[in-house]
């Protein structure tokens, strides 16, 4: 794949093609469960506490990814981690195709979430860099975890078609197909991502967990609370007796707002240096989760999708961002991995609860408010992050 020199010296078509490592990692290996679930839960027998707990072995397998991640930094770089995630990804998602046990599916859905961090942690790092040298840094790093939002709006034109088992099989070929973009694009551009990096000190340096302690509190109450959302909120529409080609428009509008939020709080993430925008966007969404259990009306439901899809990946590029206003070059890697760490945490707790609530009296009804709850404490943690000492 050749690119034209003139678009590889902009930061914007490197960070347009990092961002569909996030679509791969974010928006196809993990949002696109939300449409199958459906038709996998009812062929399958699940109960919603089966259907979280897939999700929590997503988690599961995303947290050993992002513990591993400093031993794949120490001996191999950001784009070779990277490309090889995504390889891997395509791989294990065309594989759920063949499953013929739900413990088959756990260990699908845990090593599809060990090489999903593996291709997000090493995007993530590539972004940051770029984004030093940006003459916009928050909007590099915004179209960077916007690619989510690709990622959802291919998984709603991909999955409702088709079987679940031939979805699966059509997800990973598009993760392939992404991540080679990914990979020639970058490659070819490597010198407009590693200048940045080259500029700053060499090695690599531990991130201080305690100075960031209060950022942190908030980001694992995040991944706690905005996972039971992204998890249930099709078959919570399904029940409330939405048409499904009404459930998948919002879906898509969900991505289509992720995809925007790049360019609507580029200004914010570029603006504060503590935990200001975390806190912000976390109250946003605690709102938009408790839309849908308020009313079933469309355009009720429209407006929480809107709301949440053009809220939640800027919560997970604001701490990207929090750590490159924060941290040398060469503590990024390590502020970065710290984050996905407690992001992981909270997605492995956040959809099996989700579910064993909604296993109850109340059915989703109940489990969603208790998310809206969690996520308003994230919010209010976030607020008392202050900016670090000048590194």
């Amino acid at each position: 794949m050749t690119v034209p020199t003139p678009l590889l010296r902009t930061p914007f078509l490197p960070a347009f093609a990092l961002a569909l490592a996030a679509a791969v990692s974010l928006g196809l290996a993990r949002f696109s469960y939300a449409l199958l679930l459906p038709p996998m839960r009812a062929e399958l027998h699940w109960s919603y506490f089966t259907a979280g707990a897939m999700n929590t072995a997503n988690a599961a397998g995303y947290l050993i990814g992002a513990l591993l991640a400093p031993r794949w930094f120490a001996r191999h770089d950001a784009l070779r981690i990277a490309v090889a995630g995504g390889l891997a990804t395509a791989a294990i998602l065309a594989a759920h195709a063949f499953a013929a046990s739900d413990g088959a599916l756990y260990a699908l859905r845990t090593l599809a979430g060990g090489a999903s961090a593996a291709t997000f942690v090493g995007g993530g790092l590539l972004a940051a860099r770029l984004s030093a040298r940006a003459p916009h840094p928050g909007l590099v790093v915004g179209i960077y975890y916007g690619g989510a939002g690709l990622g959802i709006l291919g998984a709603t034109l991909i999955v409702p078609p088709l079987p679940w088992r031939e979805a699966w099989i059509a997800l990973g070929v598009a993760s392939l197909g992404c991540t080679l973009v990914t990979g020639a694009v970058t490659r070819a551009s490597r010198h407009a991502v590693e200048t940045a990096a080259n500029a700053g000190a060499t090695g690599h340096l531990r991130a201080p967990w305690r100075p960031m302690g209060a950022l942190l509190a908030g980001y694992l109450l995040f991944g706690f609370g905005y996972i039971g959302y992204m998890t249930f909120i099709v078959t919570l529409l399904h029940e409330q007796g939405i048409a499904p080609a009404w459930v998948t428009a919002f879906y898509g509008l969900l991505g289509a707002g992720a995809v925007a939020s790049s360019w609507l709080w580029a200004g914010v993430l570029q603006r504060f240096r503590g935990g200001q925008a975390l806190a912000l966007l976390n109250a946003i969404l605690a709102v938009a989760t408790l839309l849908p259990v308020v009313s079933a009306q469309a355009a009720v439901v429209a407006l929480s999708c809107l709301m949440f899809g053009c809220t939640f990946l800027s919560v997970v590029a604001s701490t990207t961002a929090f750590v490159r206003h924060n941290l040398t070059h060469a503590g990024w890697a390590s502020g970065i991995g710290a984050f996905t760490i407690v992001f992981a945490l909270g997605q492995i707790l956040g959809p099996s609860l989700s579910g064993l609530l909604a296993d109850g009296p109340g059915g989703l009804r109940r489990g969603f408010p208790c998310s809206a709850i969690v996520l308003a404490l994230g919010a209010a943690f976030g607020s008392r992050q202050r900016p670090l000492k000048a590194p």
